[in-house]
């Protein structure tokens, strides 16, 4: 049956600041995974362009008896060629691990805001968090 109009907008605004709060958690695990992996690459090009002379030319003691242009420019290289691969190992571990707390399920959806009678689902039916009719069937992957 439909809510009243303060109602409707009440769970509005309930439903907006719940998906926003899941949006922030997905943002924030993703930031996480992406900067641990990518750590690699944010090191060696952060060194290479700080031994480059040509660019910041640090007066590090590391940059004037082991690091030169050459070797500054090859880490800059090396740091951009390493970054492909851990991108895509970056978003596999982001995926599997969204997939595997389930955090897309819990988005809900507006329609719990204008219609009562949304019904919870259990811990064994797939999701963690409640949404209306959250049967197998309106996952986003199998």
């Amino acid at each position: 049956e439909p809510r009243s109009p303060w109602c409707c907008l009440a769970w509005t605004l309930v439903i907006a600041t719940m998906n926003s709060l899941v949006f922030l958690l997905n943002l924030l695990l993703m930031f996480v995974i992406f900067t641990l992996v990518l750590l690699p690459t944010i090191v060696v090009v952060y060194f290479g362009f700080q031994c480059h002379s040509q660019v910041l030319h640090s007066s590090a003691r590391y940059c004037k008896s082991i690091l030169d242009d050459n070797s500054s420019s090859a880490l800059i290289i090396l740091g951009f060629v390493i970054m492909s691969p851990l991108l895509v190992v970056a978003m596999a571990t982001y995926c599997s691990l969204a997939r595997r707390l389930q955090l897309l399920v819990c988005f809900q959806p507006y329609s719990l805001a204008l219609y009562k009678g949304g019904r919870c689902c259990r811990r064994g039916e797939g999701a963690a968090c409640c949404a209306r009719g959250c049967g197998r069937q309106i996952r986003a992957w199998v």
